[in-house]
């Protein structure tokens, strides 16, 4: 039977049309919690709402797998005295992306809606155009003064998101905002399922983390993990698909959706750990790619990685195209392997290993 059943599935679309912004993740980590609850025996919250789901909390020994919660968002930054609404970036929001966009205002009154304008193209001039720029993109919620915009409570401050919703393209892709990085905790969450369903005995203690604020600086993970003080961290987040066009694979390198895992290789991943990944991926048949990350991943990876002292990480990515658009994109085969690579590498780490380099 596949993971992704009907029941994954619908955890997978409530999971993604919720608002999760950077910074008001509550909901979204309250869905989460909801769905492995069943699969865990505890929780672990911290003050900034990472939330942790733990199987053997008494084991001494303890493993990390780990996605983040949080999606990219604006900020109300200036309300014009015709009522008109400019933002500041709340994560690596895509300014280019913006106009014609639906958008939802979140206040203490409810949703306000409002669309980025933009003006037509028959007042624009050829060759001499604007192109959508940060200090250009604006919000208009119809209401006809700065007055009339406070008054349905929206003021300096307020979360803007995209409502686009989760849908299923051409059978096998899946498509909606704030697949960076709720496909992450999707993913973790089936790992705890299966292990429970399989009734699978760990001799470990496993902490199925879902960070905060990874959009922001990876904050979230750097706060959990002097919590935890995990011996080992398996991270999975998302990389881009290199194959569509205007990117530049000798600098991006090749992955492409549908080609499986991608597997990567920086100063931040532990070397035998991720061998001991990609040994896993061979033995089970798991399709995998590679990826060469240069200086840093510039995902969860890097924060438990140099904290308490050095933390054995590695990274497993699910391959991406437009990310940071309403239409991030990646294929079911990449998500259920995914899945199948950190359930699989579990089942192939015995407590105590130190992966050290001197044994």
């Amino acid at each position: 039977m596949s993971v992704l059943d009907k029941k994954a599935i619908g955890f997978l679309e409530k999971y993604l049309n919720n608002a999760s912004p950077t910074g008001y993740e509550s909901s979204g980590q309250k869905i989460w919690m909801d769905y492995i609850k069943p699969y865990v025996d505890t929780f672990i919250t911290d003050t900034y709402g990472t939330a942790v789901g733990v199987i053997n909390p008494e084991a001494e020994f303890k493993v990390v797998i780990e996605g983040h919660s949080d999606e990219i968002s604006w900020y109300v930054n200036y309300i014009t005295d015709d009522g008109l609404i400019y933002v500041i970036r709340n994560g690596g929001s895509d300014h280019q992306i913006a106009p014609s966009k639906c958008v939802d205002i979140h206040t203490k009154k409810g949703i306000v809606k409002g669309v980025f304008g933009w003006p037509a193209i028959h007042t624009r001039k050829n060759g001499k155009e604007e192109i959508p720029k940060l200090e250009n993109i604006f919000i208009d919620i119809g209401a006809k003064d700065k007055n009339e915009v406070e008054k349905l409570g929206v003021y300096v401050g307020c979360v803007i998101t995209y409502p686009d919703q989760f849908h299923i393209l051409n059978k096998n892709k899946f498509v909606c905002r704030a697949i960076d990085n709720r496909a992450g905790g999707f993913m973790i969450a089936q790992v705890a399922r299966l292990l429970k369903e399989n009734n699978k005995s760990l001799p470990f203690g496993l902490y199925i983390t879902n960070s905060v604020q990874e959009e922001v600086g990876l904050r979230g993970a750097e706060m959990i993990t002097q919590t935890i003080k995990p011996d080992i961290a398996i991270v999975t987040d998302v990389c881009h698909d290199t194959t569509t066009p205007m990117i530049n694979k000798k600098q991006e390198g090749h992955t492409k959706i549908g080609d499986g895992p991608v597997i990567s290789y920086a100063p931040a991943v532990h070397n035998l750990l991720r061998e001991r990944i990609i040994e896993t991926a061979e033995e089970k048949k798991i399709p995998f790619q590679r990826l060469a990350s240069s200086r840093y991943t510039g995902t969860d990876t890097d924060a438990f990685a140099y904290s308490n002292g050095g933390v054995a990480s590695a990274l497993i990515s699910l391959p991406l195209r437009y990310m940071h658009t309403t239409v991030e994109m990646v294929h079911r085969d990449d998500v259920e392997n995914v899945i199948k690579l950190i359930y699989e590498t579990l089942l192939n780490i015995k407590t105590g290993e130190s992966f050290s380099y001197f044994d």
